[in-house]
Parts: C-alpha cells; sequence; structure tokens
C-alpha cells in the first residue's frame, strides 16, 4: 500500500482558483484501478495550505495514473505552487485502530 500525504503552499489568494482547476482530478483518480482514496483540500485554518492526501494499492497504479493524461483537451491555468511538503510512505500492514 502506498500513502502519499503532504501539502502544498498556495497564495492565499489564488487557493479556490487552484482548487477548483483541480477539482475533476479526484474523481478520475478515484476511478482509476488501484486507488482507494484521493483528495486536495484546503486546510481550514491556514488560508494559503492545501492538504494532499492518496491512497494506492501499489506504485504501478500511482504510476498508471499519473501517466494516463485527460481526454478533455486542455487543463485550465493552475496556480503555481509556493511550496510543497508532500511525500511517499510504503504502508507494510494495516489495522483497525
Amino acid at each position: 500500500m502506498i500513502i502519499i500525504a503532504g501539502h502544498l503552499r498556495i497564495a492565499a489568494t489564488e487557493r479556490d482558483r487552484y482548487l477548483a482547476a483541480v477539482a475533476g482530478v479526484a474523481g478520475q483518480a478515484r476511478q482509476s484501478p488501484g486507488c482507494y482514496d484521493f483528495v486536495q483540500a484546503a486546510d481550514p485554518d491556514d488560508p494559503e495550505r492545501i492538504n494532499i492526501y492518496e491512497r494506492w494499492d501499489s506504485d504501478e497504479a500511482l504510476l498508471a495514473f499519473r501517466t494516463s493524461g485527460t481526454e478533455e483537451g486542455e487543463s485550465p491555468s493552475i496556480p503555481s505552487v509556493l511550496d510543497a511538503d508532500v511525500a511517499k510512505y510504503r504502508i507494510s500492514g494495516v489495522e483497525s485502530p
């Protein structure tokens, strides 16, 4: 199991535009084989922060999604990411909390 987690920093005035530009990505990811969860969400306390969480079955499933592209033509303009702290975690076991 692979987890991608962390956060992005976007100018506070551009955060909503960033989230609108990537709004369809979560649905596309969740329909991809091997994706258990995918979200990019505004942090409730920090106006520049977008929290990232993805859960994938394998590296192969993650790579297949990331290289799949889009059939809808040109992507909307996405505001610049000022900073990012996102990491990939390899999970060897899962238990109930």
